[in-house]
């Protein structure tokens, strides 16, 4: 049997050749995908965090390995509801996070790695949101050194992204690499699995868990249709964001680079454009 590492070289593979992605499902066979999962999470806080049914990392055991294989080889695998809970917001308010259970998160974290590998050779080089070892300081720094002659750069923000993704939207996304249908229905049934607040159930019709594992990657695909879209009009854009921070409002000067307050806006009498408008941003020299 291959090693989760062979596995993921061979997707990865297909990924940097463009290749369609096809029966994927049966990776979720091999009891090294979980033991790989186990040793990436087991180490998180949140391992000992509680979902709805009170699983965490304490009960975890090759039996327990070998009966989610079993389910999810006979498509009798069902995701339970995540546990929701508020944090406070930079800005004030409150953000909803589903909180899973261990066993989901093992599987989201398969999931996860398998969209990965696939993905990450394809996604632009200008990409910087949710992708491993990048953020806001790898844009920032890509602005500061082959970006020095560009005046204006302008923030877009997805309001309430996590929570108004179109799940038909986003399975159809997939879909068009992601040619196995039983992956796709995992996903999709991670996406409607729901939540429990104050002891009652809610289902879930749109959006993506905050606190999910696999919730970023879904995003990137959305990110990478919308940059799809923005590159027909602009020569180039720049996503810097990450799952604990947005992108900071940023003019340059030059080649300093200055941090704009939240409530930033253009003085009259300058020579801009309405700050919602379409900007053309052009390549580096």
């Amino acid at each position: 049997m291959r090693t989760a590492d062979t596995i993921l070289n061979i997707i990865q593979d297909r990924g940097k050749r463009g290749l369609h992605l096809d029966d994927v499902y049966r990776q979720l066979y091999n009891p090294d995908m979980y033991l790989r999962a186990y040793a990436k999470l087991y180490k998180n806080d949140g391992a000992l965090t509680p979902g709805t049914t009170g699983e965490t990392v304490d009960g975890m055991s090759l039996d327990k390995m070998e009966r989610v294989i079993e389910a999810i080889r006979y498509e009798r695998w069902k995701w339970p509801p995540v546990r929701r809970t508020y944090i406070d917001k930079p800005t004030g308010g409150k953000r909803p996070l589903g909180m899973p259970d261990w066993s989901p998160k093992v599987v989201q974290e398969i999931v996860r790695s398998i969209l990965e590998a696939y993905d990450e050779p394809q996604f632009s080089d200008h990409s910087h949101g949710f992708r491993p070892r990048r953020g806001c300081h790898t844009a920032l720094d890509e602005i500061h050194t082959f970006w020095p002659g560009t005046k204006w750069f302008i923030e877009g923000d997805i309001k309430g992204c996590f929570d108004n993704i179109d799940h038909t939207i986003l399975i159809n996304i997939l879909r068009e690499n992601l040619q196995d249908n039983r992956f796709l229905r995992l996903i999709e049934g991670a996406l409607k699995a729901g939540y429990c607040e104050e002891w009652t159930d809610h289902q879930t019709y749109s959006g993506s868990p905050q606190g999910g594992i696999v919730s970023p990657n879904t995003i990137k695909h959305l990110h990478g249709q919308v940059r799809q879209i923005c590159g027909t009009n602009t020569h180039s854009s720049i996503h810097a964001r990450t799952n604990t921070e947005k992108a900071s409002r940023i003019r340059t000067f030059g080649t300093q680079s200055t941090l704009l307050p939240e409530n930033w806006e253009p003085r009259k009498g300058r020579n801009t454009t309405e700050r919602n408008a379409t900007i053309p941003i052009r390549r580096p020299l």
